[in-house]
């Protein structure tokens, strides 16, 4: 009895913790530097823990609620007054609204600039919000 106990304790506090680390993660630059966080949510943070902006769906607002952009599907990104700005393949790739590479985001969250240097990480997030993140919106 006393080991079923224990078990069912371990098992809630992992789902805690697993729960708990899933809702938001950080956001680093090259030097492992906390930039902000962005929670399973959509909402974004600064390095401040202010509230930033949010991604909602393929929309992309400030922290004010202006519409700033949009991620279609098939990773085309867009300003918020409709011109193309790049794009984000499938395989982590990232081009500006001339076709050029600009850099690429990893399966592990890594991210590079497009001369390869390593310029930052988005564990756990969403690869097209951390790429729009880095390369297209400032928040």
């Amino acid at each position: 009895m006393r080991q079923r106990i224990l078990c069912i304790i371990s098992f809630f506090a992992f789902m805690f913790l697993a729960v708990t680390h899933a809702q938001a993660q950080d956001i680093r630059n090259s030097s492992g530097s906390y930039m902000g966080k962005i929670e399973s949510s959509g909402r974004v943070y600064n390095s401040s823990g202010s509230y930033s902006g949010r991604f909602d769906g393929d929309r992309v607002y400030n922290s004010s609620g202006s519409y700033i952009g949009r991620i279609e599907s098939g990773g085309r990104v867009y300003n918020s007054s409709g011109s193309y700005i790049g794009r984000i393949e499938s395989d982590g790739r990232v081009y500006n609204s001339s076709g050029s590479y600009i850099g690429r985001i990893e399966s592990g969250g890594r991210i590079y600039n497009s001369s390869g240097s390593y310029i930052g990480e988005a564990r756990g997030v969403n690869p097209q919000w951390a790429a729009a993140y880095f390369f297209f919106f400032r928040f």
